[in-house]
């Protein structure tokens, strides 16, 4: 039997949606005024819904009686709304820069409130976390010598490299052992350890934790004020449903690409997650009694998560402006061109994929159209979505394209102002009390100070 529409289409994928984002796409006007005020592509924020997420994790550690402390890893989203919101919840943030940390303290954030993290923090950067008694997650001995050699006091967590990793991060259980019975606890307050895990399995996080609450009595016994254990970020975030996630990992092939650019199922991100964000911390705290160890040793968990927080809290939207027809197997499909690039779709430029579906605005009925869509540089490789999508439609000049849920890493980790071409703006969205609409505005980036 020869190819047919079906073979060269890769299967559906459509996004979770939040009743937000149902009314948006219903509108009949807003994306339409906003792309038009704005001239190109953009982003959109929806700050409630980080509220949402940050009240629904401060529950879980409220329900297992266990002291949590939550710090947003703010690599996930430059967008000042985020920290906005995570100073409405009492929320801290993670950051690895100096401008990060002085974009934290501008948006509300308590210097108390910032956990350092990073390799081989510039001496600039320490001395700005010790003066605002910010945290800092110690990496290597040399950076605990210098940051005791500022001669202010500070306050630090012990960065643990993993049993058996070769992570270019962290201490040894040797550097361990010598940090804690040399560092001076009149200069530095060694609050705890941390540790980051690759992956998002919960049992490898409890099982980490649990073992550095070992280590806790006997760095109390040199004096050590141990009240932490960080074990990081890497909650998950389920994006499609079961069903459709199965169907495409099982069914995935060549055909269903432009240029066959095929990528195994292992290459993806795990866009369904059983267990998503709070509910993934709830079977850390429920693995061997991690919550009631903690709760009995006095010990706070401390949790860094970027894409957990930003599920479901913003979308990324571009404009039609080029379409063309091409044959694969002897079946017509469509590429599109869109005023934008792929370089604001993150995932795209590491070796994978953004697999949520994009959605065609306006919505409305028609022919199943496969249809892969490419950016407006000059680059081959220019691809938002290299996988024939199965569009409700074929798309016109001028449609609009909204790829979802985009807010966590897709939007700024990679961007670019290739070809001279202006980086995606932000629009923040907030609720218009009373009526099922928004008002809208949009956010001028701060320059570092």
């Amino acid at each position: 039997m020869s190819p047919g529409i079906f073979d060269i289409t890769a299967t559906p994928l459509p996004a979770h949606r939040d009743d937000w984002e149902r009314r948006l796409l219903e509108h009949p006007n807003l994306l339409r005024t906003i792309a038009e005020n704005v001239g190109g592509p953009f982003h959109i924020m929806y700050p409630a819904r980080i509220v949402e997420n940050i009240r629904a994790f401060q529950k879980v550690f409220a329900d297992a009686e266990v002291r949590g402390d939550i710090y947003y890893a703010k690599k996930a989203n430059k967008s000042p709304s985020v920290v906005g919101a995570c100073a409405k919840t009492g929320t801290g943030l993670d950051v690895s820069s100096g401008g990060e940390f002085l974009a934290a303290l501008r948006g509300g954030i308590r210097g108390a409130d910032l956990m350092v993290t990073g390799p081989a923090k510039s001496d600039d950067l320490l001395e700005l976390s010790a003066r605002y008694s910010a945290l800092v997650a110690i990496d290597n001995l040399d950076e605990l010598a210098r940051l005791a050699g500022l001669g202010i006091p500070s306050r630090a967590l012990l960065r643990v490299q993993p049993p058996g990793s070769e992570s270019r991060f962290g201490l040894t259980d040797f550097e361990l052992d010598l940090a804690l019975t040399r560092t001076d606890i009149t200069a530095i307050r060694l609050e705890g350890f941390s540790f980051h895990l690759t992956g998002y399995e919960a049992a490898p996080r409890a099982e980490m934790a649990a073992s550095l609450l070992e280590r806790c009595p006997e760095a109390r016994s040199l004096g050590h004020p141990i009240t932490t254990i960080s074990i990081g970020g890497g909650f998950g975030v389920d994006y499609v449903p079961a069903e459709a996630w199965n169907a495409f990992t099982k069914l995935v092939n060549p055909r269903w690409f432009h240029n066959e650019r095929f990528l195994s199922p292992k290459s993806y991100y795990p866009y369904h997650f059983p267990e998503p964000g709070p509910r993934m911390l709830a079977a850390v705290l429920a693995n061997n009694d991690l919550g009631a160890r903690l709760r009995e040793a006095g010990i706070r968990l401390a949790i860094e998560p970027g894409r957990a927080l930003l599920d479901h809290a913003g979308c990324s939207v571009f404009g039609i402006q080029g379409i063309k027809t091409r044959i694969a197997y002897g079946v017509p499909y469509d590429i599109l061109t869109v005023n934008g690039s792929s370089l604001s779709l993150s995932e795209q430029w590491f070796n994978s994929e953004y697999l949520p579906d994009p959605i065609l605005w306006p919505q409305s009925a028609g022919s199943m159209t496969p249809t892969s869509i490419g950016g407006c540089t000059c680059l081959e490789g220019d691809m938002l979505s290299w996988r024939r999508v199965p569009l409700p439609r074929a798309a016109e000049m001028g449609d609009l394209l909204i790829y979802p849920n985009t807010a966590g890493y897709q939007m700024d980790s990679n961007e670019s102002a290739f070809h001279d071409l202006p980086i995606p703006p932000k629009v923040v969205l907030n609720d218009v009390s009373g009526v099922r609409s928004f008002e809208w505005h949009l956010e001028v980036p701060r320059t570092v100070d």
